[in-house]
């Protein structure tokens, strides 16, 4: 149950909260020390603009705001190394209550991939928030109708390339179940890593020499694309059929270890006190319970799956563990 909000005082003057440079400071006068995160929030989406991370970004920013959750919301891209650029800058924000980060499965296998010295249990968990799923799709002039006429293709020549986004992502550790699931050495794997969906679709759509010709994304990246008949989803990565996508789940046809799932989650930056962090996750569970937040999720197709902090905490750890090993056994990493 979420608790009332905390009153509103007379300002005496103006706190400047101060960040790593790339944020803009902010006057929150007439605000009391608890009340800092309801007067301004930025939420930082690891990534380039038009991904994953940016779509979630930028529908928590407006569901905040259409519900008068926090004054004023803005969305700053830090993308890089599989989100672990922008998991630095949260890092070194410590103590900091006014910077949230939209994180998920792409950055635990970019931390893996990268070697990244700060991880996700150096940061402070708010909350889980949805399940996201893959597509694996074609241009609309491709010879392959089906899954099945690509991995015959594949198996007569591994080395196709299979597009998708950074190195670890789950479009990569997508690409290496479907491997190991046609036969083929995951290791050996031709996959070429794009810096997010909007690249990754220009490559596909594009005539140039060597670009590829097939690609593993979330279904948000190829959503309107695969509506105006530019794209033919061949597969979706998920329990159930997309509303609206005329394709089989890997399960369907045969593949039920291609089963990776995406996920959509919130976390904030060290240091915080456990009143500070259960100040965010009361604004991240009213941001959730609106009807702004549940258009959201019908409009996006994403599936909801709260956790709160503790919960989110456990999940990390067995996230890690399952990603790392999935990695190891696809030769994307060495065994420790």
């Amino acid at each position: 149950m979420i608790g009332d909000r905390g009153l509103l005082v007379p300002a005496v003057g103006a706190v400047l909260v101060l960040t790593t440079g790339f944020f803009a400071v902010q006057d929150a006068a007439g605000q009391d020390e608890g009340s800092l995160s309801r007067s301004a929030l930025t939420v930082i989406a690891p990534a380039a603009a038009g991904g994953g991370w940016d779509l979630a970004a930028r529908e928590f920013q407006q569901a905040t705001r259409t519900e008068s959750i926090v004054n004023s919301v803005q969305v700053v891209n830090v993308p890089g190394a599989g989100g672990t650029i922008g998991l630095g800058r949260l890092h070194r924000l410590e103590g900091d209550t006014t910077s949230v980060m939209v994180t998920g499965a792409a950055m635990v296998g970019g931390i893996e991939m990268g070697g990244s010295s700060v991880r996700l249990s150096d940061v402070t968990p708010v909350a889980r928030l949805t399940d996201d799923y893959q597509v694996i799709a074609v241009p609309a002039d491709s010879p392959w109708q089906t899954l099945d006429d690509f991995l015959e293709d594949w198996r007569e020549d591994p080395d196709l390339p299979v597009g998708g986004g950074s190195a670890g992502s789950p479009d990569h550790l997508v690409a290496g179940q479907l491997a190991e699931a046609a036969g083929l050495d995951p290791s050996g794997l031709h996959y070429t890593p794009h810096a997010g969906g909007g690249e990754l679709t220009l490559s596909l759509l594009s005539d140039a020499q060597g670009t590829v010709r097939i690609g593993v994304s979330g279904f948000n990246d190829f959503r309107d694309l695969i509506a105006g008949d530019r794209l033919r989803a061949l597969a979706v990565v998920a329990p159930d059929r997309l509303d609206g996508v005329d394709a089989p789940t890997t399960e369907e046809l045969g593949y039920p270890s291609v089963d990776l799932v995406n996920w959509r989650g919130i976390v904030a930056a060290p240091g915080i006190t456990a009143e500070e962090q259960a100040e965010l996750v009361e604004i991240t569970e009213e941001m959730y319970e609106a009807d702004s937040w549940q258009e959201a999720i019908d409009r996006n197709h994403w599936d909801p799956s709260w956790a709160g902090p503790e919960e989110f905490t456990r999940f990390l750890d067995e996230e890690e563990t399952r990603i790392r090993t999935l990695m190891i056994d696809l030769g994307l990493i060495d065994r420790p």
